[in-house]
């Protein structure tokens, strides 16, 4: 059996991003140290830079998001880049979307514990939420799949002209540029490369922007959205009696 890694104290970085909600950044870290490496949701090898590459460099996301709006994170796992996001920006409503038990067991655990009010823990794949989620303003996702099939997952949970901000490493340009075909057909108009975290994270993270028209997903995902709403509207119509 390894032995456990033990968890860094939090650098000096963290107070200032995570503010009044460091104590709770803390104690996320430490489930993360703790439970998350227990239960498999990270490996004991990334303990020792949790702070640093996995906690501030979600919590820089916030750099990117706009104010006020709806937020679904895609593959969620562990909660990463969700939870630190909603730690940083309670003006967000985020969604942790996630389809194994195990991992929505861990984030609902942790929502809780944590007093995250604006967040919802939700079990399930994008495809088979396409239609009863309510479209969001940006969908969010670190380390979940190449940008090609990532995009097909989350471009199409977009309200029209939302956002995709997908963290990435230095594949990310050339993830980009072999994905362009693909986002073109899922309705996207405009993509972009940049940096946050200047001053907290070395090096910076990127992050791969993608912003899509009028129908997000492209026409055969606008026709799958309107079907699946108008099957759970039948769904919760009260029935007539004979």
């Amino acid at each position: 059996m390894t032995e456990a890694a033990e968890l860094p104290p939090a650098p000096e970085a963290a107070q200032a991003v995570f503010g009044e909600r460091f104590p709770e950044a803390v104690r996320y870290a430490e489930l993360l140290a703790d439970a998350g490496v227990q239960r498999g949701l990270i490996g004991p090898r990334e303990v020792p830079r949790l702070w640093e590459r996995h906690l501030l460099n979600c919590a820089v996301l916030s750099e990117a998001v706009p104010e006020g709006v709806s937020v679904c994170d895609v593959g969620s796992g562990a909660g990463l880049p969700g939870i630190p996001l909603a730690l940083v920006r309670p003006d967000l409503r985020i969604t942790l979307l996630e389809p194994l038990l195990r991992r929505t067991n861990f984030l609902q655990e942790v929502v809780e514990l944590l007093g995250l009010d604006h967040v919802t823990v939700v079990r399930g794949r994008a495809e088979e939420v396409l239609g009863t989620l309510p479209p969001v303003h940006v969908v969010t996702a670190r380390a979940v799949a190449p940008l090609d099939r990532l995009a097909g997952w989350g471009v199409p949970l977009l309200r029209p002209y939302g956002e995709m901000l997908a963290l990435k490493g230095d594949t990310a340009e050339e993830e980009l540029k072999g994905a362009r075909a693909a986002l073109s057909k899922l309705g996207v108009v405009e993509t972009s490369i940049t940096h946050v975290g200047e001053g907290v994270v070395d090096p910076l993270a990127t992050v791969v922007r993608v912003v899509c028209g009028e129908s997000p997903g492209g026409v055969r995902f606008a026709t799958k959205r309107a079907k699946a709403a108008q099957a759970g509207r039948a769904a919760r119509a009260p029935r007539r009696r004979r």
